[in-house]
Parts: C-alpha cells; sequence; structure tokens
C-alpha cells in the first residue's frame, strides 16, 4: 500500500508515516487484522480511509476537502 499511496500524497503535498501497530498493542482491539490501512491523522483516533488495499479514490477525496493543507500526515 505504502507503494501505491505515494504518488497520491505526493501530488498533494502530504506525507506519508509508517507507525508500526506492533509497538502499540492497545491499538489491536480496534485494528486487528485490518492492517495495513491508511489513516488520515494521528492513530488511534485518526480518520480509516483503507483498509488492507488503498482505496486511492477515497483519499483522493479526503485531500480534496478544504481545509485540507500541506502538513497533513497519513500514518
Amino acid at each position: 500500500m505504502r507503494e501505491a499511496l505515494a504518488p497520491v500524497a505526493a501530488r498533494h503535498g502530504a506525507r506519508v508515516v509508517e507507525v508500526d501497530l506492533d509497538a502499540h498493542p492497545e491499538w489491536e482491539e480496534r485494528y486487528g487484522e485490518r492492517v495495513p490501512l491508511v489513516l488520515a491523522g494521528m492513530p488511534p483516533d485518526g480518520e480509516v480511509l483503507a483498509e488492507l488495499r488503498l482505496d486511492a479514490a477515497a483519499v483522493e477525496r479526503w485531500l480534496a476537502r478544504p481545509p485540507v493543507a500541506r502538513d497533513r500526515d497519513f500514518r
């Protein structure tokens, strides 16, 4: 998913930041087997935009919503 997300994020000036969910056992209940996933915002409260495979259209829609700015990160 990382490779598929990179060009979408680059078009909008967003960063892709990987988070090792295994390092955060408290998130296991929330995300379980739904990884990889794309969150807009900080885990565990970020908005889930894709699970298991990239939904580029959903990411593009989220990035197009105002006031989405250049300093937003995906985790």
